[in-house]
């Protein structure tokens, strides 16, 4: 009985997996070369097959060949376009392998290449990251936790926060590639192959440094999928964090950044309006990412051993998360070598709300008080300050001593934001010379 037209249209993949078509063909010309070495096919089959292959690909690429709906994936409709063009041998080509294991394969082909563009993307936000910290490193501002002004950090040690998380998205990546870079092909359907093939010579042709240990696992295993979205999901989740800052910063109640026109837009009513809809949509799509997560977690914890067609509904969770990061990735860094920034406005408000408190705690602390102590004289001196409608520097010597003998003139060299942003030595500071070592540190890296 012939297929459900309806269920054949409902089961196809061709008009989402057909950009696998590169990856596919990449990984059936090595196929090819292995199958010949080992006898299993002829060398004029073996030459038959890849100039078709390579036929094939030249016509895809400059839009020559096109897919319908009824060449239900990618690998039929290339393996039948073949065998259409070179006749019997194109047959020959599908021996000692199974679209599980194929379409495994081209996965990963596809995810590896992918992913190496998404390195070289991360790298260029990195270094632009930098670039602003460079720039801003003179730049007071102040510093927050629950929202609330805490302390006066510089605005460079703020950016390069950011570099360091985009660092360990870096470093995530490459270590999610190396599980990546695995060859499933010889798996077969799941149970491997009679047949003498030689898997390592393919694995060395398509560049893998490693072949998988089990053949059940490798056509069922989507592990790498699931862990390089994860990976993006946390590429996204600092990404919207970014720009969730640039989003408040950029309001007239902070008024701490512009964000250039280009990448901005007025209101359909409101004439004076100029909105942070990129940022905004960066922070949006990260909730699209972290939904791929979900569904493809969901698909792959109820699955059998071994391969399933639910495996059929990793691609397009897959495919959209890589376009998605790229494009975030893009657009971001391209709109962080815009920012312009309102030094005096942030210093200004860096130097409100007691933001110095901690320093005159710090500075009872070196007179010889326990910390506890100083903590309390300090907070006293804050609620004072309040009654009082008085800052820090508005205060005398004299109304500090009331306080706490322990206060003498060097106290008030405290209460400037630069001496307190500056006396911050500590490995990983914000003082400026850690954070000009902490460049040179990231501008020595191989890595950048």
């Amino acid at each position: 009985m012939p297929t459900d037209t309806e269920a054949e249209v409902f089961t196809s993949s061709i008009h989402f997996d057909q950009r696998l078509y590169r990856h596919d063909i990449e990984g059936s010309i090595a196929h090819a070369q292995m199958l010949a070495a080992q006898k299993l096919i002829s060398r004029k089959e073996e030459k038959a097959i890849i100039g078709g292959l390579k036929s094939i690909l030249a016509d895809i690429r400059e839009g020559r060949l096109r897919f319908a709906p009824g060449d239900e994936d990618i690998h039929m409709a290339i393996e039948k376009e073949l065998t259409r063009r070179i006749g019997d041998a194109g047959g020959k080509l599908h021996t000692a392998r199974s679209r599980n294991d194929q379409v495994s394969l081209d996965m990963r082909l596809y995810l590896r290449d992918e992913t190496d563009q998404i390195l070289g993307l991360l790298k260029n936000f990195k270094s632009s990251l930098v670039q602003l910290a460079k720039n801003e490193i003179r730049t007071i501002m102040p510093g927050y936790t629950h929202l609330q002004k805490a302390q006066p950090v510089l605005l460079s040690h703020w950016l390069l926060a950011y570099w360091d998380m985009i660092d360990r998205d870096d470093a995530r990546l490459r270590d999610c590639r190396k599980r990546v870079d695995v060859l499933p092909l010889g798996a077969a359907a799941l149970a491997g192959t009679n047949l003498p093939i030689d898997r390592l010579r393919t694995a060395g042709l398509l560049n893998f440094p490693a072949v998988s240990e089990n053949s059940m696992d490798a056509v069922s295993d989507r592990d790498f999928v699931a862990e390089f979205i994860f990976t993006a999901a946390m590429i996204m989740m600092h990404l919207s964090r970014f720009c969730e800052d640039l989003i408040l910063w950029s309001s007239g109640e902070f008024g701490f950044v512009e964000i250039s026109d280009a990448f901005t837009t007025g209101s359909s009513i409101m004439p004076q309006k100029k909105n942070p809809d990129v940022a905004e949509l960066i922070r949006g799509k990260t909730g699209r990412v972290y939904g791929h997560l979900v569904a493809l977690l969901t698909i792959l914890k109820g699955l059998p051993m071994s391969y399933n067609r639910d495996l059929q509904e990793d691609k397009e969770p897959l495919f959209d998360t890589v376009d998605t990061v790229k494009g975030c990735l893009q657009t971001l860094t391209a709109m962080s070598r815009h920012l312009k920034f309102n030094h005096v406005r942030m210093r200004e408000e860096a130097a409100k709300g007691f933001s110095t408190a901690t320093d005159l705690a710090e500075y009872l602390v070196m007179k010889g008080l326990p910390f506890r102590e100083s903590h309390g004289i300090v907070g006293r001196l804050v609620a004072y300050g309040l009654r009082e409608n008085k800052t820090f520097a508005e205060m005398t010597l004299k109304e500090f001593k009331r306080f706490s003998a322990a206060f003498e003139a060097d106290a008030l060299n405290c209460l400037s934001v630069e001496n307190a942003v500056h006396a911050k030595i500590s490995h990983g500071g914000t003082a400026e010379k850690m954070v000009l070592k902490r460049i040179a540190n990231i501008e020595g890296r191989s890595d950048g």
